[in-house]
C-alpha cells in the first residue's frame, strides 16, 4: 500500500470541535475499507478516501484559521474596547466630580449671596429708618427755628415801635399796645440784661402813666 501524505502544516495549530468530529469520522471510514474492496474494483479506495479526507482536512484547517482570526479580532476588540470603556468611565467620573464641585461651589455662592442680600436689606431698612428719623428731626428743628425766627422778628419790630413811640412822646399810648406786652415778655424771659436793668425796663413797660418818660434831645 502507498504511504499516506503527511498532515498539512497548521493542522496542529488550530483544533476545533469540527476537526475533532472530522477525525473521528475519518478513522471510522478507514476502518471500514477492506483489502477485498481493493481487489474487486482494481483501484485503491483507501487512497481515494485519504485524498478526500486530506482535502476536507485542509478546509477544516482554513476554517479553523478563519475562526481563530475572528476570535483574535474579537479578543483585540474586547481588550481595546474595554480600555476605551474604562477610559470613558474614568472621564465620566472626573466630569461627575467636576460637576459636583461646581454645583457645591454654586450652592455656597448662592448661600453667600442670599446672606449678603439679607444683610443689605437690613442695612437698607436701617438706613431708611435713620433717614426718616433725621427728616423728622430736621422738620422739628426747622419748625422750632421758624418759631424762634418769627418771635425774633416780632420782638425786633416791637422794639422799633417802642423806640419810635418814646422818641415821639407817645410812650403812654404805646404801653397799651400788644407790642409793649411782647417786649415786656421778652425782657422778662429771654433778654440778656443785668437784673437791675431788666427790673427797670419791666417796670416801665408795666406802667401806664403818661409823661413818665420824656425823651431827651438826641436820644
Amino acid at each position: 500500500s502507498k504511504r499516506l501524505r503527511p498532515v498539512p502544516p497548521g493542522l496542529t495549530e488550530v483544533v476545533s470541535p469540527t476537526m475533532v468530529r472530522f477525525s473521528t469520522a475519518a478513522i471510522a471510514l478507514l476502518g471500514a475499507v477492506t483489502p477485498s474492496a481493493v481487489t474487486a474494483t482494481g483501484a485503491n479506495p483507501v487512497r481515494k478516501v485519504v485524498t478526500l479526507l486530506q482535502n476536507m482536512q485542509a478546509q477544516v484547517v482554513e476554517e479553523g484559521k478563519t475562526e481563530k482570526k475572528l476570535f483574535d479580532e474579537y479578543m483585540c476588540y474586547c481588550k481595546t474596547g474595554g480600555q476605551t470603556l474604562e477610559l470613558s468611565i474614568q472621564e465620566a467620573k472626573e466630569k461627575i466630580e467636576a460637576g459636583t464641585a461646581a454645583v457645591k461651589e454654586a450652592s455656597e455662592l448662592k448661600t453667600q449671596l442670599e446672606s449678603d442680600l439679607k444683610k443689605h436689606k437690613a442695612s437698607r431698612d436701617d438706613a431708611k429708618q435713620t433717614l426718616e428719623e433725621a427728616k423728622a428731626l430736621r422738620d422739628k428743628e426747622a419748625a422750632a427755628f421758624a418759631k424762634v425766627k418769627a418771635d425774633s422778628e416780632a420782638n425786633i419790630a416791637a422794639i422799633k415801635k417802642a423806640v419810635a413811640a418814646l422818641e415821639q412822646g407817645a410812650g403812654s399810648s404805646f404801653l397799651q399796645t400788644p407790642a409793649a406786652s411782647a417786649i415786656r415778655t421778652y425782657a422778662m424771659e429771654r433778654a440778656n440784661l443785668p437784673d437791675a436793668s431788666r427790673e427797670e425796663l419791666v417796670a416801665f413797660l408795666s406802667s401806664s402813666e403818661e409823661g413818665r418818660y420824656a425823651p431827651q434831645s438826641g436820644e
